[in-house]
């Protein structure tokens, strides 16, 4: 009886291991495939390449990955990425010292998650029309701001290292970034109270409530943290790269974002997250499109895969409530 008992238990272990861990083997399997159909794929200077790739949705994803906790959605992460971008290249154009103008992008991301969060929370508009609403505003407002042109030239070079530079002769420094975001959002999930009442709120906002949790302070500050990655990410990392800001860029970046979120694991319904799935989810998809790229295959078809594969964790997701 006690060997059938600690059969079982050891059975119960390991499939659970294998669930909580299914995106990695995901990951592996992916890697595998294309280290075979292609001979360039794990090559030193493509899987940076993939890193680098990662690293700008990534930061984005965990900036989605506290909306989502909390039962939201931010579809404007996209279009802050452009206004907080062109508005650091602006104001670098006029002089303004670097680290002076990557303080106001962040501050404008800031102001941009806080927009969002207001309607939710104060105007009572479902976080898909709220935050579907500010996307088309904050572009506008971006496109305005340029008369629809791109800000290339005169950005300093120290500026220009946070998307382009190395560190340690090999390692991209928008890698190192979203590394230190990485553990700087997991640390907020395992360790503060932030994270636990976010996840409580996706649980169940009335209990959160009357537990005594200021659901709509917490709403806010965690669409505030969205933008603040999304121009983090965006704006600078991304504008910092391309040495340019672009009105038009971040177009479709929410998809890849929320695409990460839900792979790694954590539940659109929110109330379950999962750190670390949203960075191994982030690596996921680049590696796909950086494989697909590599076999030719076409961007349209590319942009069909990513969203086979939202279906696909959706209905995993579905399907794990259900049971």
């Amino acid at each position: 009886m006690k060997a059938k008992t600690k059969q079982l238990l050891s059975y119960s272990t390991l499939s659970s291991f294998l669930k909580s861990n299914a995106v990695l083997w995901v990951l592996l399997a992916i890697v595998v495939f294309l280290s075979i159909f292609s001979r360039y794929f794990l090559t030193v200077g493509n899987l940076l390449d993939v890193a680098k790739q990662s690293a700008i949705n990534g930061i984005l994803a965990l900036g989605m990955t506290f909306v989502i906790t909390t039962g939201g959605i931010d579809l404007s992460v996209g279009s802050t990425w452009a206004i907080s971008g062109v508005i650091a290249a602006l104001l670098m154009h006029a002089g303004i010292p670097w680290p002076v103008a990557l303080l106001v992008c962040m501050a404008s991301g800031v102001l941009c998650g806080f927009l969002s969060g207001l309607l939710i929370t104060k105007g009572r508009l479902q976080p898909f029309i709220a935050t579907l609403a500010t996307m088309n505003v904050y572009r506008g407002i971006a496109l305005i701001i340029t008369g629809g042109l791109t800000i290339y030239g005169r950005l300093p070079t120290k500026f220009k290292y946070l998307g382009a530079g190395i560190i340690l002769s090999f390692i991209p420094m928008p890698v190192i970034i979203f590394l230190f975001i990485f553990l700087l959002s997991w640390f907020i999930f395992k360790f503060q109270v932030f994270g636990r009442f976010l996840t409580a709120i996706g649980n169940s906002r009335e209990a959160a409530r009357l537990s005594g949790i200021n659901v709509d302070k917490m709403i806010s500050l965690a669409y505030m943290y969205s933008g603040l990655l999304a121009a983090i990410g965006g704006g600078i990392i991304a504008t910092a790269r391309l040495g340019a800001a672009e009105p038009t860029i971040g177009s479709g970046a929410e998809l890849d974002a929320i695409a990460s979120v839900v792979i790694g694991g954590t539940s659109m319904s929110g109330g379950e997250t999962r750190i670390r799935g949203t960075l191994i989810g982030a690596i996921l998809l680049s590696a796909i499109n950086n494989g697909l790229t590599l076999l030719n295959v076409p961007t349209y078809y590319r942009i069909s895969v990513v969203g086979l594969i939202i279906i696909v964790a959706m209905l995993i997701d579905a399907l794990g409530k259900e049971r």
